[in-house]
Protein backbone atom coordinates (compact mmCIF):
# COMPACT_ATOMS: atom_id res chain seq x y z
CA UNK A 1 0.00 0.00 0.00
CA UNK A 2 2.84 2.09 0.89
CA UNK A 3 4.63 1.48 -2.41
CA UNK A 4 1.55 2.50 -4.55
CA UNK A 5 1.32 5.82 -2.85
CA UNK A 6 4.61 6.52 -3.41
CA UNK A 7 4.64 5.72 -7.27
CA UNK A 8 1.53 7.70 -7.35
CA UNK A 9 2.74 11.03 -5.57
CA UNK A 10 5.95 10.66 -8.18
CA UNK A 11 4.17 10.48 -10.82
CA UNK A 12 1.95 13.19 -9.89
CA UNK A 13 5.23 15.49 -9.35
CA UNK A 14 6.75 14.38 -12.64
CA UNK A 15 3.19 15.50 -14.00
CA UNK A 16 3.61 18.88 -12.90
CA UNK A 17 7.62 18.95 -13.85
CA UNK A 18 6.37 17.87 -17.02
CA UNK A 19 3.46 20.35 -17.23
CA UNK A 20 5.41 23.38 -16.44
CA UNK A 21 8.04 22.65 -18.57
CA UNK A 22 5.81 22.43 -21.54
CA UNK A 23 3.88 25.90 -21.09
CA UNK A 24 1.45 24.81 -18.57
CA UNK A 25 1.13 28.43 -16.70
CA UNK A 26 -0.43 30.73 -19.08
CA UNK A 27 1.99 33.59 -19.63
CA UNK A 28 1.63 37.23 -18.27
CA UNK A 29 1.69 40.10 -20.36
CA UNK A 30 2.67 44.09 -19.38
CA UNK A 31 -0.44 45.81 -19.88
CA UNK A 32 -0.24 48.42 -22.69
CA UNK A 33 -0.51 52.45 -21.17
CA UNK A 34 -4.45 52.26 -22.95
CA UNK A 35 -5.57 49.00 -21.12
CA UNK A 36 -3.99 50.18 -17.52
CA UNK A 37 -6.07 53.83 -18.16
CA UNK A 38 -8.98 50.79 -18.46
CA UNK A 39 -8.28 49.40 -15.37
CA UNK A 40 -7.47 52.70 -14.07
CA UNK A 41 -11.31 53.17 -14.35
CA UNK A 42 -12.52 50.23 -13.51
CA UNK A 43 -10.65 50.30 -10.27
CA UNK A 44 -12.18 53.33 -8.96
CA UNK A 45 -15.25 52.64 -10.17
CA UNK A 46 -15.10 49.08 -8.66
CA UNK A 47 -13.67 50.56 -5.08
CA UNK A 48 -16.06 53.53 -5.43
CA UNK A 49 -19.44 53.46 -6.58
CA UNK A 50 -22.88 53.79 -5.01
CA UNK A 51 -24.28 50.54 -6.22
CA UNK A 52 -22.60 47.30 -5.35
CA UNK A 53 -24.18 45.34 -8.13
CA UNK A 54 -23.08 47.18 -10.93
CA UNK A 55 -26.46 47.53 -12.56
CA UNK A 56 -26.69 43.76 -11.76
CA UNK A 57 -23.84 42.62 -13.91
CA UNK A 58 -20.77 40.66 -12.82
CA UNK A 59 -18.14 43.93 -13.03
CA UNK A 60 -15.15 41.71 -13.05
CA UNK A 61 -16.22 39.85 -16.15
CA UNK A 62 -16.80 43.36 -17.74
CA UNK A 63 -13.06 43.99 -17.23
CA UNK A 64 -12.21 40.95 -18.94
CA UNK A 65 -14.56 41.42 -21.58
CA UNK A 66 -12.99 45.22 -22.28
CA UNK A 67 -9.60 43.84 -21.72
CA UNK A 68 -9.71 41.22 -24.73
CA UNK A 69 -10.30 44.49 -27.01
CA UNK A 70 -7.33 46.30 -29.05
CA UNK A 71 -6.93 50.00 -28.59
CA UNK A 72 -4.93 50.68 -31.51
CA UNK A 73 -4.82 54.50 -30.36
CA UNK A 74 -5.93 56.58 -26.71
CA UNK A 75 -9.10 57.33 -28.72
CA UNK A 76 -10.23 53.68 -28.83
CA UNK A 77 -9.46 53.28 -25.28
CA UNK A 78 -11.69 56.01 -24.63
CA UNK A 79 -15.31 54.69 -26.36
CA UNK A 80 -14.19 51.49 -24.17
CA UNK A 81 -14.02 53.31 -21.25
CA UNK A 82 -17.26 55.33 -22.11
CA UNK A 83 -18.63 51.44 -23.29
CA UNK A 84 -18.02 49.74 -19.95
CA UNK A 85 -19.76 53.19 -18.07
CA UNK A 86 -22.91 53.14 -20.03
CA UNK A 87 -23.96 49.86 -18.70
CA UNK A 88 -24.30 51.03 -15.18
CA UNK A 89 -26.95 53.35 -17.19
CA UNK A 90 -26.37 56.05 -14.65
CA UNK A 91 -25.51 59.84 -16.47
CA UNK A 92 -24.02 61.10 -13.96
CA UNK A 93 -20.89 58.70 -13.69
CA UNK A 94 -18.92 59.80 -16.60
CA UNK A 95 -15.73 59.57 -18.56
CA UNK A 96 -14.33 63.42 -18.97
CA UNK A 97 -11.95 63.46 -21.92
CA UNK A 98 -8.73 66.05 -20.94
CA UNK A 99 -10.51 68.94 -22.27
CA UNK A 100 -14.03 67.86 -21.17
CA UNK A 101 -12.15 67.45 -17.53
CA UNK A 102 -10.39 71.17 -17.77
CA UNK A 103 -13.68 72.85 -18.71
CA UNK A 104 -15.35 71.31 -15.76
CA UNK A 105 -12.80 72.54 -13.32
CA UNK A 106 -13.11 75.58 -14.77
CA UNK A 107 -17.12 76.28 -14.73
CA UNK A 108 -16.72 75.58 -10.95
CA UNK A 109 -14.24 77.87 -10.23
CA UNK A 110 -16.59 81.16 -12.01
CA UNK A 111 -16.04 81.54 -15.41
CA UNK A 112 -16.86 79.41 -18.87
CA UNK A 113 -17.08 80.43 -22.51
CA UNK A 114 -20.64 79.10 -24.42
CA UNK A 115 -24.08 79.92 -24.16
CA UNK A 116 -24.73 79.32 -20.43
CA UNK A 117 -26.93 76.28 -19.58
CA UNK A 118 -26.80 73.77 -16.95
CA UNK A 119 -28.12 69.95 -18.38
CA UNK A 120 -29.20 66.87 -17.10
CA UNK A 121 -30.23 63.34 -18.72
CA UNK A 122 -33.46 62.35 -18.28
CA UNK A 123 -33.46 58.67 -16.20
CA UNK A 124 -36.13 56.94 -17.73
CA UNK A 125 -35.91 58.16 -21.42
CA UNK A 126 -32.52 59.78 -21.62
CA UNK A 127 -33.86 62.76 -23.15
CA UNK A 128 -31.66 65.88 -22.53
CA UNK A 129 -33.24 68.61 -20.12
CA UNK A 130 -32.28 72.01 -19.00
CA UNK A 131 -31.92 72.37 -15.30
CA UNK A 132 -31.81 76.59 -15.70
CA UNK A 133 -30.09 78.79 -18.01
CA UNK A 134 -27.17 80.24 -15.94
CA UNK A 135 -28.07 84.25 -15.23
CA UNK A 136 -27.57 86.66 -17.79
CA UNK A 137 -25.98 83.85 -20.52
CA UNK A 138 -27.31 83.11 -23.97
CA UNK A 139 -29.24 80.85 -22.98
CA UNK A 140 -31.04 83.50 -20.66
CA UNK A 141 -31.42 86.27 -22.67
CA UNK A 142 -33.05 83.54 -25.94
CA UNK A 143 -35.61 82.28 -22.85
CA UNK A 144 -35.04 78.79 -22.75
CA UNK A 145 -36.41 77.75 -19.16
CA UNK A 146 -35.90 75.04 -16.68
CA UNK A 147 -37.17 71.31 -18.02
CA UNK A 148 -36.92 72.04 -21.38
CA UNK A 149 -35.89 69.32 -23.68
CA UNK A 150 -32.53 69.53 -26.30
CA UNK A 151 -33.58 67.86 -29.17
CA UNK A 152 -31.06 68.63 -31.68
CA UNK A 153 -27.45 70.71 -31.39
CA UNK A 154 -26.74 72.28 -34.91
CA UNK A 155 -28.81 69.79 -36.63
CA UNK A 156 -27.67 66.33 -34.43
CA UNK A 157 -29.79 64.56 -32.29
CA UNK A 158 -28.83 64.07 -28.39
CA UNK A 159 -30.80 61.37 -28.33
CA UNK A 160 -27.03 58.84 -27.93
CA UNK A 161 -25.15 61.93 -26.77
CA UNK A 162 -23.63 62.04 -23.16
CA UNK A 163 -24.06 64.68 -21.24
CA UNK A 164 -20.68 65.99 -21.76
CA UNK A 165 -20.51 65.70 -25.57
CA UNK A 166 -23.76 67.71 -25.68
CA UNK A 167 -21.77 70.33 -22.74
CA UNK A 168 -18.96 70.40 -25.55
CA UNK A 169 -20.83 70.59 -28.50
CA UNK A 170 -22.46 74.38 -26.76
CA UNK A 171 -18.99 75.33 -25.99
CA UNK A 172 -16.60 77.24 -28.32
CA UNK A 173 -14.63 80.21 -28.97
CA UNK A 174 -16.60 83.89 -28.32
CA UNK A 175 -18.94 85.27 -30.98
CA UNK A 176 -19.29 81.61 -32.66
CA UNK A 177 -22.87 80.58 -33.24
CA UNK A 178 -24.89 76.86 -32.74
CA UNK A 179 -28.19 76.29 -32.86
CA UNK A 180 -30.33 74.19 -30.21
CA UNK A 181 -33.39 72.52 -31.21
CA UNK A 182 -35.98 73.36 -28.51
CA UNK A 183 -39.07 71.97 -27.77
CA UNK A 184 -41.18 73.10 -24.16
CA UNK A 185 -43.75 70.84 -22.77
CA UNK A 186 -45.85 69.81 -25.62
CA UNK A 187 -44.87 72.71 -27.88
CA UNK A 188 -43.71 72.09 -31.38
CA UNK A 189 -39.87 71.96 -31.38
CA UNK A 190 -37.87 75.54 -32.45
CA UNK A 191 -34.79 76.22 -33.25
CA UNK A 192 -32.87 79.17 -31.11
CA UNK A 193 -29.45 80.63 -32.92
CA UNK A 194 -27.39 81.46 -30.00
CA UNK A 195 -23.60 83.25 -30.40
CA UNK A 196 -21.81 82.15 -27.50
CA UNK A 197 -20.08 84.05 -25.20
CA UNK A 198 -18.24 84.86 -21.93
CA UNK A 199 -20.48 82.87 -19.03
CA UNK A 200 -19.03 84.76 -15.90
CA UNK A 201 -20.78 83.45 -12.50
CA UNK A 202 -21.73 85.77 -10.12
CA UNK A 203 -22.83 83.50 -7.45
CA UNK A 204 -24.85 85.75 -5.31
CA UNK A 205 -27.09 89.40 -5.98
CA UNK A 206 -28.28 90.95 -2.57
CA UNK A 207 -30.00 93.86 -1.18
CA UNK A 208 -31.99 95.59 1.38
CA UNK A 209 -36.10 95.73 0.62
CA UNK A 210 -38.49 97.69 2.34
CA UNK A 211 -42.20 97.43 2.41
CA UNK A 212 -45.39 98.41 4.19
CA UNK A 213 -46.48 96.59 7.38
CA UNK A 214 -43.73 94.37 6.78
CA UNK A 215 -39.94 93.74 8.18
CA UNK A 216 -36.80 95.49 5.83
CA UNK A 217 -36.33 92.76 4.05
CA UNK A 218 -32.46 91.21 2.75
CA UNK A 219 -33.23 90.11 -0.82
CA UNK A 220 -30.38 87.24 -1.71
CA UNK A 221 -30.68 85.26 -4.92
CA UNK A 222 -28.18 82.42 -5.28
CA UNK A 223 -27.55 81.16 -8.69
CA UNK A 224 -24.88 78.66 -8.81
CA UNK A 225 -22.70 76.86 -5.80
CA UNK A 226 -19.44 77.40 -7.06
CA UNK A 227 -16.25 78.70 -5.55
CA UNK A 228 -16.89 81.79 -4.61
CA UNK A 229 -20.32 81.14 -3.28
CA UNK A 230 -20.34 80.73 0.17
CA UNK A 231 -17.68 83.70 0.62
CA UNK A 232 -19.56 86.30 -0.97
CA UNK A 233 -22.80 84.96 0.50
CA UNK A 234 -21.57 85.40 3.77
CA UNK A 235 -20.44 88.98 3.15
CA UNK A 236 -23.92 89.65 1.60
CA UNK A 237 -25.71 88.66 5.14
CA UNK A 238 -22.98 90.72 6.95
CA UNK A 239 -23.62 94.16 4.75
CA UNK A 240 -27.71 93.36 5.08
CA UNK A 241 -27.16 93.23 8.90
CA UNK A 242 -25.37 96.46 9.27
CA UNK A 243 -28.16 97.67 7.47
CA UNK A 244 -30.58 96.35 10.05
CA UNK A 245 -32.21 93.35 7.88
CA UNK A 246 -34.88 91.97 9.87
CA UNK A 247 -35.97 89.38 7.79
CA UNK A 248 -34.51 87.64 4.75
CA UNK A 249 -35.80 85.89 1.33
CA UNK A 250 -33.58 83.49 -0.15
CA UNK A 251 -33.98 82.95 -4.14
CA UNK A 252 -32.70 79.62 -4.80
CA UNK A 253 -34.96 79.00 -8.05
CA UNK A 254 -33.43 77.64 -11.10
CA UNK A 255 -30.14 77.27 -9.10
CA UNK A 256 -28.45 73.81 -10.46
CA UNK A 257 -26.44 73.48 -7.58
CA UNK A 258 -22.76 72.99 -7.90
CA UNK A 259 -20.26 72.29 -5.39
CA UNK A 260 -21.80 70.23 -2.61
CA UNK A 261 -18.95 71.92 0.23
CA UNK A 262 -20.38 75.05 -1.11
CA UNK A 263 -24.11 73.88 -0.33
CA UNK A 264 -22.67 72.86 3.17
CA UNK A 265 -21.01 76.26 4.42
CA UNK A 266 -24.10 77.88 3.25
CA UNK A 267 -26.43 75.92 5.17
CA UNK A 268 -24.02 76.85 8.41
CA UNK A 269 -24.43 80.33 8.11
CA UNK A 270 -28.37 80.24 9.13
CA UNK A 271 -27.89 77.03 11.31
CA UNK A 272 -26.34 76.80 14.81
CA UNK A 273 -23.86 74.24 16.48
CA UNK A 274 -25.18 70.69 16.15
CA UNK A 275 -28.23 71.23 13.10
CA UNK A 276 -28.00 68.35 10.80
CA UNK A 277 -27.44 69.75 7.46
CA UNK A 278 -27.45 66.71 5.18
CA UNK A 279 -27.23 62.78 5.47
CA UNK A 280 -24.94 60.97 3.10
CA UNK A 281 -25.51 56.92 2.79
CA UNK A 282 -22.64 55.24 0.99
CA UNK A 283 -22.71 51.92 -0.95
CA UNK A 284 -23.03 49.93 2.25
CA UNK A 285 -26.00 51.42 3.48
CA UNK A 286 -24.28 53.09 5.76
CA UNK A 287 -24.98 56.61 7.19
CA UNK A 288 -23.21 59.93 7.70
CA UNK A 289 -23.95 63.38 8.67
CA UNK A 290 -22.65 66.79 8.07
CA UNK A 291 -23.84 69.21 11.42
CA UNK A 292 -23.11 73.14 11.43
CA UNK A 293 -20.19 73.91 13.49
CA UNK A 294 -20.67 77.54 14.80
CA UNK A 295 -23.10 79.86 15.33
CA UNK A 296 -25.69 81.12 12.29
CA UNK A 297 -25.24 85.01 11.35
CA UNK A 298 -28.47 85.84 11.51
CA UNK A 299 -31.71 84.24 13.61
CA UNK A 300 -33.79 86.49 11.75
CA UNK A 301 -37.24 84.97 10.03
CA UNK A 302 -36.44 83.25 6.39
CA UNK A 303 -38.27 82.54 3.38
CA UNK A 304 -36.82 80.35 0.34
CA UNK A 305 -37.72 80.42 -2.87
CA UNK A 306 -37.59 76.92 -4.82
CA UNK A 307 -38.85 76.17 -8.34
CA UNK A 308 -38.19 72.82 -10.79
CA UNK A 309 -34.66 74.46 -11.50
CA UNK A 310 -33.50 74.23 -7.94
CA UNK A 311 -31.51 71.08 -7.87
CA UNK A 312 -28.52 69.41 -6.11
CA UNK A 313 -26.86 71.43 -3.87
CA UNK A 314 -29.78 73.86 -3.95
CA UNK A 315 -32.08 71.15 -2.37
CA UNK A 316 -29.75 69.85 0.15
CA UNK A 317 -30.05 73.44 1.49
CA UNK A 318 -33.09 73.96 1.05
CA UNK A 319 -34.20 70.51 2.88
CA UNK A 320 -32.02 71.33 5.40
CA UNK A 321 -33.42 74.76 6.55
CA UNK A 322 -36.94 73.23 5.96
CA UNK A 323 -36.44 70.00 8.28
CA UNK A 324 -34.47 71.95 10.95
CA UNK A 325 -37.57 74.58 11.04
CA UNK A 326 -35.06 77.54 10.40
CA UNK A 327 -37.28 78.49 7.14
CA UNK A 328 -40.18 78.02 4.88
CA UNK A 329 -40.13 77.27 1.58
CA UNK A 330 -42.49 78.83 -1.04
CA UNK A 331 -43.05 78.27 -5.23
CA UNK A 332 -42.94 74.84 -6.71
CA UNK A 333 -41.29 71.72 -6.16
CA UNK A 334 -37.69 70.72 -6.79
CA UNK A 335 -35.82 69.80 -9.33
CA UNK A 336 -35.10 65.74 -7.29
CA UNK A 337 -31.79 65.21 -8.10
CA UNK A 338 -30.18 63.57 -4.47
CA UNK A 339 -26.85 62.06 -5.95
CA UNK A 340 -22.82 62.60 -4.99
CA UNK A 341 -20.91 62.64 -7.16
CA UNK A 342 -16.64 62.95 -7.02
CA UNK A 343 -13.90 63.59 -9.15
CA UNK A 344 -11.37 61.26 -9.54
CA UNK A 345 -8.01 62.52 -11.61
CA UNK A 346 -7.05 59.84 -14.25
CA UNK A 347 -2.98 59.33 -15.30
CA UNK A 348 -3.48 61.12 -19.02
CA UNK A 349 -4.94 64.24 -17.70
CA UNK A 350 -8.78 62.85 -18.60
CA UNK A 351 -11.37 62.33 -15.32
CA UNK A 352 -13.83 60.35 -13.83
CA UNK A 353 -17.27 61.57 -12.37
CA UNK A 354 -18.60 58.38 -10.01
CA UNK A 355 -21.66 58.80 -8.34
CA UNK A 356 -20.51 57.71 -4.59
CA UNK A 357 -23.37 58.43 -2.54
CA UNK A 358 -26.52 59.50 -2.32
CA UNK A 359 -27.76 62.28 0.56
CA UNK A 360 -31.06 62.50 2.54
CA UNK A 361 -32.33 65.53 4.27
CA UNK A 362 -32.34 66.10 8.32
CA UNK A 363 -35.58 64.17 8.57
CA UNK A 364 -34.51 61.46 6.46
CA UNK A 365 -36.50 62.19 2.66
CA UNK A 366 -34.86 60.58 0.07
CA UNK A 367 -34.84 63.29 -2.49
CA UNK A 368 -33.66 61.79 -5.90
CA UNK A 369 -36.31 61.87 -9.04
CA UNK A 370 -38.64 62.98 -6.04
CA UNK A 371 -37.41 66.56 -4.93
CA UNK A 372 -38.81 68.58 -1.95
CA UNK A 373 -41.74 69.91 -1.93
CA UNK A 374 -42.77 73.72 -0.62
CA UNK A 375 -44.76 74.48 2.70
CA UNK A 376 -46.30 76.90 -0.08
CA UNK A 377 -47.16 76.03 -3.12
CA UNK A 378 -47.14 78.50 -5.69
CA UNK A 379 -46.98 77.75 -9.39
CA UNK A 380 -45.37 80.08 -11.75
CA UNK A 381 -45.31 79.26 -15.37
CA UNK A 382 -42.85 81.71 -17.02
CA UNK A 383 -40.95 84.47 -15.51
CA UNK A 384 -38.79 86.80 -17.35
CA UNK A 385 -34.59 86.75 -15.48
CA UNK A 386 -35.10 90.82 -14.85
CA UNK A 387 -38.71 89.99 -13.38
CA UNK A 388 -37.51 87.73 -10.34
CA UNK A 389 -38.18 89.60 -6.95
CA UNK A 390 -40.39 92.13 -8.55
CA UNK A 391 -44.22 92.96 -8.41
CA UNK A 392 -44.70 90.28 -11.33
CA UNK A 393 -43.21 87.63 -9.18
CA UNK A 394 -46.16 86.10 -7.72
CA UNK A 395 -44.20 83.62 -5.50
CA UNK A 396 -41.63 86.05 -4.41
CA UNK A 397 -45.08 88.75 -3.04
CA UNK A 398 -46.17 85.05 -1.37
CA UNK A 399 -43.16 84.99 0.22
CA UNK A 400 -43.26 88.87 1.61
CA UNK A 401 -46.41 88.42 2.36
CA UNK A 402 -45.49 85.40 5.02
CA UNK A 403 -43.23 87.75 6.53
CA UNK A 404 -45.90 90.59 6.95
CA UNK A 405 -47.95 88.24 8.83
CA UNK A 406 -45.32 86.95 10.82
CA UNK A 407 -44.90 90.61 12.13
CA UNK A 408 -48.64 90.80 12.57
CA UNK A 409 -48.73 87.85 14.77
CA UNK A 410 -45.95 88.45 16.71
CA UNK A 411 -47.34 92.31 17.15
CA UNK A 412 -50.82 90.33 18.04
CA UNK A 413 -48.76 88.24 20.67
Amino acid sequence: MKKRTFQFVLWLVLSMVLWLGWGGVPKTYALTEDQQLVTEVWRIINRTYLDDTFNHQNWWFVRQRVLKESFPDRETAYGAIQAMLTSLDDPYTRFLRPEQYRSLQTSTSGELLGVGLQISQDSKDGSLRVISPIESSPADRAGIRSQDRILKIDGLSTSAMTLDEAASRMRGPIGTQVTLTISHDLDRPSDINLVRDRITLNPVYADLRTYPNAPKVGYIRLNQFNANAATELAAAIERLEKQRAEAYVLDLRNNPGGLLQAGVEIARYWLDKGSTIVYTVNRQGVFDSIEATGKALTRDPLIVLVNKGTASASEILAGALKDNGRAKLVGEATFGKGLIQSLFDLSDGSGLAVTVAKYETPDHNDINRLGIVPDQIVPLDSLQRDQLGTSADIQYQAAIDLLKNSVMVAGAS
